[in-house]
Parts: structure tokens; sequence; C-alpha cells
């Protein structure tokens, strides 16, 4: 910085020369840098107030336009703002193949209360035990005029139920937001849904979680804000099954039986249409998991995937296909049916005298136990082991459940040669109905491994083959003949060309071994069109009994076979399958003259 002298010395020479005084000089040189100074700080101390001054203009704006949005708003109730991971209450819908929905959410509230804040507390309990008639006004009285500063009353309630608290105008009764799962289609595919319940709960929001079926099995995905509410689609077809659990319903009522399921497949991508375990129960209502007891005679047990059972002569064909498929047999092979079979202190029995022998193709027809039997010897254990485990036997299946783990098959230990002949016609082998579905539609496709799914499909499962398509096209073929001519006949369904097995099986006794006598698991495992597969059906009657006769009848043919025969008729055209009506046979016309 370079400071002027006060006595610049050119300035004083000049002021000696003509006799003035020097000093005036600095003095005058003093006054004008004091006065620049003063103009200087006057400047900076204006521009310091015109700074200051737009500054408190610029903050009474913001803060008036924030006073005007408050004032034209929806006024709120304060919220607390904690830290830690927030409650993620938002779940994706489950919709069916068509895009109709199966489960959703419903916003509605919960009820709490904050008994400090009370001012008549007996009044408040008496007025809510009157709106909600299974709480106790004494035991809500005590709590209210208790130590506890903070009560829940009610998960979630209805908006009329909201409005008749709010009209006890108690300051104490609070609600919250809180988001509900919806199944508006009531029980209707109750056990592939599933149910959902609360996990964590705040006062302002909760988080629903998957308790039970793909809600369980896919709680991840539902729950997952990445997937921005993208629906889970599943491969059922709502309508379908709806009339499914119908026509089962009804076949139960008539049929008289404890329990009843049902699997419709679609044989080539494994797609499961429709899925039905009775009784059955409302997952908006979802009842409790028995404590006590057999857990099968829990509306929540799903016969369709847990339950595992002896399933009769329905296993029959696989045996005569893997002999086929070995060259053991061919379908006019004859067979020894002369009975009883004896094995060590075993006896093998038909249930009628089929006479000395049997074609391969009528042993199935006519469902010869020594037949499949002597059939089962020459493949022997190990093969037939390995066909079975090809087939998924021998493992849970692989459904999007979380309950497929439970549905284990009941294999022998040891699978002895006695073991071979019996489970040759479904005894000695435990499986569930699906395990069926998939082993019947892997054996009739054209012999490709298919594994049943509920997740929509857009392409043929490409799996392992398990037979040749030339048995696979016999044992369809063998198939439709006991509908055409064998014990089935009450499957035919004009249009549709059904093809079925039926199977009959003693139920084993819980305690102490043996059998029961009037006690049978009936099913039919049918496969529809015959000629040009495209679903498979099987239909699970628990203790039916058939009473319109002089004597009652059990047997799958008279319980079983006439309910899936409705099930096809009434399903096959919501399918899309035109039934195939023979042409009327021409009438000829002759004119005639008066």
């Amino acid at each position: 910085m370079i400071r002027t002298p006060l006595r610049p010395l050119a300035a004083v020479l000049r002021a000696r020369e003509k006799g003035e005084n020097p000093a005036a000089i600095e003095a005058a040189n003093k006054a004008r840098r004091h006065a620049a100074m003063a103009d200087k700080q006057r400047q900076r101390a204006e521009g310091r107030l015109l700074v200051l001054g737009l500054a408190f203009f610029v903050a009474f704006g913001v803060i008036g336009m924030r006073m005007g949005a408050l004032a034209s708003s929806v006024p709120e109730e304060p919220r607390a703002v904690v830290a830690g991971n927030p409650i993620i209450g938002q779940r994706s819908d489950i919709i069916d193949r068509n895009g109709r929905i199966l489960a959703t959410n419903l916003q509605t509230h919960s009820l709490y209360a904050h008994p400090q804040d009370m001012i008549d507390p007996a009044r408040a309990a008496r007025e809510l035990a009157a709106i909600f008639p299974e709480l106790d006004a004494a035991e809500l009285h005590e709590d209210f005029t208790g130590d506890r500063r903070f009560l829940w009353i009610r998960r979630q309630i209805s908006p009329e139920q909201m409005q008749e608290v709010h009209d006890i105008g108690s300051p104490g009764l609070l609600f919250g937001p809180r988001e509900m799962r919806l199944y508006p289609n009531g029980p209707i595919a109750a056990h592939i849904l599933g149910g959902a319940s609360y996990g964590r709960e705040g006062v302002s929001s909760a988080e629903v979680i998957g308790v039970a079926g793909v809600e369980r099995q896919f709680d991840g995905f539902l729950r997952d804000p990445a997937n921005e509410g993208a629906p889970l689609q599943l491969s059922l077809d709502l309508t379908v099954q709806a009339v499914t659990e119908q026509v089962l319903a009804g076949g139960m009522s008539i049929m008289n039986a404890k329990g009843a399921s049902s699997v419709l497949m679609d044989i080539h991508t494994g797609e499961i249409v429709a899925m039905a375990s009775l009784p059955d129960f409302d997952p908006n209502n979802r009842p409790r998991v028995l404590t006590s007891g057999d857990q099968s005679d829990s509306p929540l047990f799903n016969r369709a995937v847990q339950g595992v059972y002896e399933l009769g002569s329905v296993f029959k064909i696989f045996t005569v296909a893997q002999a086929m498929e070995l060259g053991l047999v061919n379908p006019d092979t004859m067979i020894d049916t002369q009975g009883p079979l004896t094995w060590g202190r075993f006896r093998i029995r038909d249930f009628h005298d089929y006479g000395p022998r049997l074609s391969a193709t009528d042993v199935i027809v006519e469902s010869s136990n020594i037949g499949t039997a002597r059939i089962a010897m020459q493949i022997g254990a190990e093969r037939q082991q390995d066909f079975l485990r090809n087939l998924g036997f021998l493992e849970p299946t692989q459904i999007e459940m979380i309950e497929a783990p439970t549905g284990r098959p009941l294999a022998p230990r040891n699978w002895s040669e006695i073991s071979t002949m019996t489970i040759s016609y479904g005894h000695g082998l435990s499986s569930s109905p699906l395990h069926l579905a998939a082993g019947y539609a892997s054996l009739l496709n054209g012999g490709t491994q298919v594994r049943p799914t509920l997740l929509r499909q857009s392409e043929p499962q490409q799996g392992p083959r398990v037979i040749s398509a030339a048995v696979s096209a016999r044992s369809r073929d063998m198939l439709r003949q006991v509908v055409t001519r064998g014990t089935a006949s009450f499957a035919e369904v004009p249009g549709y060309a059904v093809g079925g097995k039926t199977g009959t099986a003693d139920k084993p006794r819980a305690a102490g071994g043996g059998y029961y006598d009037d006690k049978v698991i009936a099913t039919f495992a049918s496969v529809f069109p015959a000629h040009n597969p495209r679903y498979v059906l099987i239909v699970t009657l628990d203790e039916p009994t058939e009473t319109s006769g002089t004597e009652p009848r059990r047997t799958a043919g008279w319980t079983a076979v006439p309910v899936a025969a409705e099930m096809i008729r009434r399903v096959a055209p919501l399918l899309g399958l035109r039934p195939q009506v023979d042409s009327a046979q021409q009438v000829g016309v002759t004119l005639t003259s008066n």
C-alpha cells in the first residue's frame, strides 16, 4: 500500500520560498485524509445496512408464504420422527393368470388409548364394549384406571366402527392409519394364498407379513419396495378355481366324505390352474392352528399338498408304463392273474375274480392287483425305485408354497420284493395328490418330466425324458379304455375324451397298525382330452360313502369318478376346450306327390 506523506518536500520548499509556515501543509493534508476515510467508512456502513435490510425482507417474505400455505392446508396431527428402519406397510397385490385380484390392500385404522387423557374412563369402557362385543367393559375400565399409559384396543376397525368410537368423544381414544390385507374372494384359493398378519406395529403404521401359502413363500417379493408395487401373478384361473371348489364341495357333501382335494394341472407347462382342499377357511379371518389332536382335521391343513396317502390303484399305470418302456410287456402281453398271489405270509387278491389271465391293457382296465404285482416282480425293486424317483414320488414337491416341504412322501426303509409288489398297485408308498398330478403329467405329456408350479408360465417345461413318446401314447390309450369299458365308466363326458384310473385304498389305523374295514381314500386321476392331452385332474375323497343303493359303496368308481366328471364338464369350456361332437347322421329327403 503506497501512503502519501503529510509534508511533501517540494511543497515545504515552495512554502519557505514564499515565507509561509510549512506546518499548515501538514494540517491541510491530514484534514483531506480524514475526510476521505470518513467517506469510505460511511459507504461501507450504508452497504451493510442495505444487505441487512434485504435479508430481513427475504426472511419475512418466506415466513409469510409459509404461514399462508399452512393456513390454506388441512390440519394434521403432529407426528414424531424416530430413527431406525421404517415400517414398510405397502404390500404388492396377488393376481390370477388373467389379472384378476386374489389379494390386495385396504386402508383402514387402528384404535388405541392414552388412559391418562381420558375424562370419563367408565363411560368410555361401556361405550367401547357396546361397539365391540368381544371386549369386556370391566376389564377395559380396569386398564383405563391403572398405571398403563398406552393400550391397544383394536388392531383394525371398519369406517363405521371408527365413526362410532369418534362419537364417544373421549380425548384418550386415538386412531392410527393402518393397511390391512384383503382377500376379496373370501375362501376361494384360501390354502394357496395362505393369509397375512401384522409384524412390527406402530401407532401410525404396521408391517403386513405373510403367514402361510404363497403369502409367506413370496413375502420378501411382496414387501420389496424395489418392485414398485408390481403384482405377483399366479397360474391360477379364478373362475376355474371357484367352479372347482363348488363342485368339490357338492361332491364331498353328496358322498358323505370327511374331506376332499383336487388338483387341475396343465400337462405341458406344469401350471396349477386350480387346486382345492376341503374343508377350507376364509383368509380374511384365518382360524388358529390346532394345539392338540390331528392337524389334518384342521381347515388350515392343505390336503392337496400336505396330505400324504396311500392312493391305491392309480399307481398301476406307472408299473405297466415302466414295464413297456423296459420291453418286458406290450399292451397285448398276457399276464397271469390267477390268485391269490402268495409271498410269505402275505396274500394279494383282486377285488373280483378276473380269470387266470389278462392282457396288460386289461390289467389296467379291470384294475388287477395280482397282474400288476406280477409285472412289478419283473421290473424289480431297484428299477422301480429309480423310476418313481424320476417321477418325483420320493421327495417333497417343489411347488412355491411354504407348506410344500411338509408333504414328504412316506416310502419303506427296506424296499423289499413285497414292497415292490404292493407299491405297484398303490400300497406301501404314501404321497400327496399333487405328487400324483405331477406324475401323471410327466407320464402322459409325451414322457418328459414336469414340475408343478403356481407361477404363470409362458412356455412348456423342457424336463428330462422319463419314458418314450410311444409308451406315453400307449398309456393314454389304456387310461381311455378304463373310462370307455372299465372301472371309471361314470367319467365319460360327452364331447371330451376323458382317460383316467381309479384308486381305492384302505386307510391305515392311527394306532395299533392295520387298516380300517370301512374307511378308504378314493381317488380318480384323469387326463383330458385323452387323444391330445392338455390337463391332468386329480380328485381325492377322504372316507366317502355313496348311499343311493341298498348297501353303502366306497370305491372310487362310485364316489370320486362322478365328482371328477362333473368338474370336467364344468371347467373344460372355461379352459377354452371345444367339445368334439360327432356330426349328426345325414337325413335323407324323399320327394313325394300327393
